[in-house]
């Protein structure tokens, strides 16, 4: 089953898109967090999505940079996602770690999430 996980970090912002975006691919479940930054790993709506998948599962996101903004965080999640027999998919940034070109662009792009963060939180 595709366990999907949405994000917005202000409630003005909208979170259809992801959702949408969700649907199309096919999540039989998705769980959200409106006004929470991706900086936070305790957010509820992410804890719910990581405690509803199982093994054989895939978490499925919009955007990486939805997942989170921290490059280490983002790895522990992957690590423990592999752990537990659970795959994850990107829609948008075309990552699938089903594979081991999947893998390493997972790796480069939360790389970016994460100096993205560090860009507006110096603005």
């Amino acid at each position: 089953m595709k366990i999907g996980y949405a994000r917005v970090s202000k409630d003005e912002q909208d979170l259809a898109p992801q959702l949408h975006a969700l649907d199309a691919a096919g999540c039989g479940e998705v769980f959200q967090d409106q006004g929470w930054s991706g900086a936070s790993a305790a957010r509820p709506g992410l804890l719910a999505a990581l405690e509803a998948a199982k093994g054989g599962d895939t978490l499925t996101v919009w955007r990486i940079d939805r997942l989170g903004r921290s490059t280490l965080h983002l790895l522990q999640i992957l690590e423990d996602l592999h752990r537990r027999t659970i795959a994850f998919q990107s829609i948008m940034d075309g990552i699938d770690t089903n594979t081991a070109a999947g893998r390493m662009v997972f790796s480069m792009v939360s790389a970016m999430a994460e100096f993205e963060r560090s860009v507006i939180s110096e603005a």
